[in-house]
Formats: structure tokens, C-alpha cells, sequence
């Protein structure tokens, strides 16, 4: 099957060249004859029937959410293919037409993102994570000057979710293994590619027509362009006729008087000045305070923000813990080896998990109190804030990721836990002594790399204050 879908591939590309070359009307720059095929749209295309198309087979294997991903995936590569035939015949426009350009390709990439959003709960959300953090990665066509560095940035922002897939399936099913290598390899390749044909930002034909943006298939035609501006106002001329102008001359003809247009101002003697007599402040009453600002105008009232129903359920293996707000006598206690628990968006509350579970996940949760039993896969922390997660018996792992204070307790039990921190803050692990108190340790946030002649070795680091 995975040998098909690549055949199907490069018969989609061979297509689209074909198409190009019966549409294209010559031109010069990047293209090499009238109606050939730029020499860097055809690498490209050995980028999509190769990494891409690999990527997409081995999606399709796996199915589910990862299949649909690989489909929007598939489509945000197809609309940079057409940018890239446009950009090869085509003189750079200006950048509101570039953006009218680039609009279909950003929509894909929106759509990506929110696919992994809306999945969440997905078994497969470490396949979603490490696509939907990459795939801005597809940007650099609007980057200069230098795009493939800027696709090296993205593709590290993957390999968080790239190394739990590894860790998850590692000994369980090599074609996720496989999938990673393959994903990871696409933007690899892509690098390499921009270092060849762009190497400081899309490379636009020299001689070709101005590319123009169109309205997309489909889509409203773009609106007609502004009117004239309205003709200068004529000072001569006023709705009061005669009477305008003779003002204004009255009024230039005092101005030109100079000195003298002071001569017919009243004296005003000391007894009239309110500096200097003030019995005329009493006389008159208080002075005006000058004009009132502006009150405010009333503004309706704020819509309330829509809140969601709390849920604690179980969903097939899942437990989810969704939306709880203030719930501090949380308990999940008919657990099982098979299930896992997903707390998300819980906010001061406590939860407490019973039993042996595979793993419990914490996400976008603020001042939650997680006390659990044994757990023999990993506990995730990811997107919290002031977080406390105590062990009552064993855990192999615990993960942090982007997330700001978080307590780690731990018991005699589980001291050989290994926790893997990345983008976070303000982490603490507290180890119980003897006496059955706790030392509070914090967890390193900074670090020092040296190279050492072979390779780069890196050593947390503290600040003497």
C-alpha cells in the first residue's frame, strides 16, 4: 500500500508539470526555456515525491488522526508548489499582492494547526504536536534573508513531541519510528533545498510580468478601486455668498495693520482685574472651570465568557477531567493497568487517582493538586501554572513542558525517577528525609554549552548572588 500511495504521488507531480508546461508562456529568470518547468520547481517536486510522499504513505498506515493530518499536510505543500511556479515566470509584486499570494498556503497551515487543537484527547496527539509545531515551517517563502534557518527553528520546535513518539513506541511498533525519521527528514531536505535555489529569500524571475494576486477560485471578486479624492476646498467661495467674503477681507485687512491692531482694544484699568481686587471673585461667583471633558459613553455590559460544563468521566481507557473549577475532593479510584488519565484546563482543584494506570497528563491546568498512586508509563505537565504533583508509590517519569512553578513530591519509593523538564520555570522537587520532612530542591533553568574539541557538553549553571 505505502509503495502505491508514492507511485500516486509522483504521478500527481509528473501531472502537475505537465500542466505548468502547457500553461506557462515563457518568461525568464528561474525558468529555463519558454514553457519548461523552473529547475527549482522540479527539485521541489523531488522533495514532494520523495520525503513527502514517504511521510504520507507511512500516515496512511497508521490512520487515523495522523492519515486526515497528512492530508491537510499534503495540501499545504501542493499550494507552496503553485507559489513556487507562480514565483518562477513572475517578478516579485508588492507585498499586499504577496500576501493575497500566500493567503491560500497560510489557510492550510491555520487549518493544520487547528486539527491538532481540536484532537487533543487523540491517542496519536504526539504525532499531531510535532506537525502542527513545525509546520510554520512552511513560512520561509516570506522570509529573508534566511529562510533555511528559519525551517531549522521550526523543526527543533518538533522534536519535543518527535522524542515521546520515539520513547513511546520505540520498543512497541517501529513504524512510528519510521514515521518520525521520515517527518523529521522533510524538513531536512528542505534546508538543503532553499540552500541551493534560495538561499536569501524566494528567488523571483528577473524578467517575467509583476506576479498578481487573484480573488482564489470560487471567491468574491477583488473590490474596485477607490474614487478621485474630492476637489480642493475654494476659499473664495462660502454657502453665505457676499457675506464670506467680505469677512475674510475684514480679517486680512486687521492682520495687516501690524502694530497698530492694538490700538482699538479697551484698557482695562486695576479695579476691574480679579488678580488685583478680589472682591470681585466674591461678586461674580466662581469661576468657570472650562469646558467638561467628554463623559464617557456608557458601554454595554460585557457578554460573560462562555464556560463549558466540568466533566469526569470515563471514555473508553480515558479518564477525562475537563473544565473543573474550585473542586477539591476529585477522586478517580476503579482505575485499571490500561487506562490514563487527561486533566485539562482544571483550575484550584485537587485530584486524586487511585490504583495502578499507564499515565496521567496535565494540560492548561492553573493551581491543581495531583496526588496519585503508581503510574507505569510517564506523568505529563504541560502548558500549567503553579502545579503540585505528589507520588504516593512509583513513576518511571515525569515530564514538564512550558510550564511555569510546578512541585514535584516525591516518596522513598520513587526516588529513581527521571524528570525531563524543557521551556519551563520555577520547578521544585522535594525529597523526603528521614524524619518524614522534605528538602526542596530547585531543578536547574540555566546552562552553560562549551565545545570540547568533539562535541558540545552541557552543565546546569547557578547564578551567585
Amino acid at each position: 500500500m505505502a509503495e502505491l500511495v508514492g507511485l500516486v504521488q509522483r504521478l500527481e507531480v509528473a501531472v502537475g508539470r505537465l500542466e505548468d508546461m502547457s500553461s506557462s508562456g515563457g518568461g525568464g529568470g528561474p525558468t529555463a526555456a519558454s514553457g519548461a518547468v523552473s529547475v527549482y520547481v522540479v527539485a521541489y517536486d523531488n522533495l514532494i515525491s520523495g520525503p513527502v510522499a514517504q511521510y504520507t504513505a507511512l500516515s496512511q498506515k497508521i490512520g487515523g488522526d495522523v492519515q486526515k493530518h497528512a492530508e491537510l499536510m499534503k495540501q499545504a505543500f501542493s499550494c507552496q508548489r503553485q507559489l513556487l511556479v507562480t514565483a518562477s515566470s513572475s517578478q516579485k509584486p508588492s507585498d499586499s499582492v504577496l500576501t493575497s499570494l500566500l493567503a491560500p498556503m497560510s489557510k492550510v497551515i491555520q487549518e493544520v494547526q487547528s486539527f491538532r487543537e481540536k484532537n487533543r484527547s487523540s491517542p496519536l496527539f504526539n504525532h499531531l504536536s510535532a506537525v502542527s509545531e513545525s509546520v510554520p515551517a512552511l513560512g520561509w517563502v516570506a522570509m529573508a534573508p534566511k529562510p533555511g534557518p528559519y525551517v531549522k527553528e521550526m523543526q527543533d520546535a518538533a522534536m519535543f513531541y518527535t522524542n515521546r513518539v520515539l520513547k513511546d513506541y520505540k520498543e512497541k511498533d517501529k513504524m512510528h519510528v519510521e514515521w518520525v525519521s521520515t517527518y523529521v527528514s522533510i524538513w531536512t531536505e528542505l534546508q538543503a533545498y532553499i540552500k541551493q535555489h534560495h538561499t536569501t529569500g524566494l528567488s523571483w524571475s528577473k524578467t517575467g510580468p509583476v506576479a498578481s494576486g487573484g480573488a482564489p477560485s470560487g471567491g468574491a471578486p477583488a473590490p474596485p478601486p477607490p474614487g478621485p479624492p474630492p476637489p480642493p476646498m475654494n476659499l473664495d467661495k462660502s454657502s453665505s455668498g457676499d457675506s464670506g467674503a467680505t469677512s475674510h477681507n475684514a480679517l486680512f485687512a486687521s492682520i495687516n495693520k501690524g502694530a497698530d491692531i492694538t490700538k482699538g482694544l479697551k484698557h482695562v484699568s486695576d479695579d476691574q482685574k480679579t488678580h488685583k481686587n478680589p472682591t470681585l471673585k466674591v461678586q461674580g461667583g466662581p469661576l468657570p472651570s472650562g469646558p467638561k471633558p467628554f463623559a464617557a459613553r456608557p458601554t454595554a455590559a460585557a457578554s460573560p465568557a462562555r464556560t463549558l460544563p466540568p466533566v469526569l468521566e470515563l471514555d473508553g481507557k480515558k479518564w477525562k477531567v475537563e473544565n473543573q473549577e474550585g473542586a477539591h475532593g476529585l477522586v478517580i479510584s476503579d482505575t485499571e493497568l490500561k487506562q490514563v488519565v487527561y486533566a485539562f484546563k482544571c483550575n484550584n482543584s485537587t485530584l486524586q487517582v487511585k490504583g495502578k494506570i499507564n499515565s496521567i497528563i496535565l494540560d492548561n491546568c492553573k493551581k491543581l493538586g495531583l496526588v496519585f498512586d503508581d503510574v507505569v508509563g510517564i506523568v505529563e505537565v504541560i502548558n500549567c501554572k503553579d502545579v503540585k504533583v505528589q507520588v504516593m508509590g512509583k513513576v518511571p517519569t515525569i515530564s514538564i513542558n512550558k510550564t511555569d512553578g510546578c512541585h514535584v513530591y516525591l516518596n522513598k519509593d520513587s526516588l529513581s525517577c527521571e524528570i525531563i523538564s524543557a521551556k519551563s520555570s520555577e520547578m521544585n522537587v522535594l525529597v523526603p528525609n528521614k524524619d518524614g520532612e522534605y528538602t526542596e530542591i530547585p531543578v536547574p533553568e540555566q546552562f552553560k554549552t562549551v565545545w570540547d574539541g568533539s562535541k558540545l557538553v552541557t552543565t546546569a549553571t547557578e547564578i551567585a548572588g
